[in-house]
């Protein structure tokens, strides 16, 4: 549920937003600086009338004082009154300054917060879209759990319908097998018997003696050919039943010639 890539259109990298917002921060950081520094300055400029206006008062003051001292305070007022007027017009300027940057930096500050409005709107809708996006892929996911799971389901039990169709076949496989070979060794089994009853005749013996050792090897080949087929079959139907594949095929049998 957490989109790791840019969000397009309003990201062209991942984290535009977000450093959008931090530069926002920092722009009115420096605002509230430059407003702090405004009146800093300002407060320093009226402190300093202040004291060229008491200044100025002390001045007239000592002239009721003194007649005698009028011409030099009349001099040192000018002198005081051009220095002041010349302050004055510096603070004045320096006023005038700092008043345009003021509105400089008012006008910026306008131009943010205007930039800024803009922003979270932006921010706001791209937010809505984003979870709105977001709940349509965790409905979908949802679906798409659910339909997994009853895919796995029904692959378990194909799987399992699978094994044992297989194993039924091989088991068949091996019955048909074994009950070839069961006849068979049945058949031989009778020729040996009538064999041996021929020969218990004492002319006999010697010539029926050689096909009676025939028929009896051939016996014991089937019966050993039995063995094998049922070993074989057992561990090919154990594997099936444990997951392996491709062990649908007969066991080769070997075909005897009869005695």
């Amino acid at each position: 549920e957490t989109n790791t890539l840019p969000f397009h259109p309003f990201e062209n990298q991942q984290g535009d937003i977000l450093r959008v917002e931090k530069e926002h921060q920092v722009l009115k950081e420096q605002l509230r600086e430059a407003e702090e520094k405004f009146e800093q300055s300002q407060s320093r400029s009226l402190e300093e009338i202040a004291a060229l206006e008491e200044l100025l008062k002390k001045s007239i003051e000592e002239t009721e004082v003194s007649q005698n001292e009028l011409d030099w305070f009349h001099q040192d007022s000018e002198t005081q009154t051009k220095k002041w007027q010349q302050e004055k017009k510096e603070n004045r300027e320096n006023l005038k300054a700092l008043r345009g940057t003021v509105k400089k930096q008012s006008d910026t500050n306008e131009r943010y917060l205007k930039t800024i409005d803009d922003k979270e709107k932006q921010y706001n809708k791209c937010l809505s879209t984003f979870l709105e996006t977001s709940n349509k892929f965790a409905n979908d996911k949802g679906k798409l759990e659910e339909l997994i799971k009853k895919c796995q389901g029904n692959s378990q039990e194909c799987e399992k319908r699978a094994v044992n169709a297989e194993v039924s076949v091989l088991q068949t496989w091996k019955e048909t097998e074994i009950w070839k070979l069961k006849g068979t060794i049945a058949k031989a089994e009778g020729k040996l018997r009538m064999l041996k009853a021929l020969s218990s005749s004492a002319a006999a013996a010697p010539v029926l003696k050689s096909q009676i050792d025939s028929w009896e090897i051939f016996i014991s080949n089937v019966k050993k050919q039995l063995e094998k087929v049922e070993a074989e079959y057992e561990e090919k139907i154990e594997l099936v039943k444990n997951g392996a594949r491709n062990c649908l095929s007969k066991v080769e049998i070997v075909d005897f010639p009869w005695p």
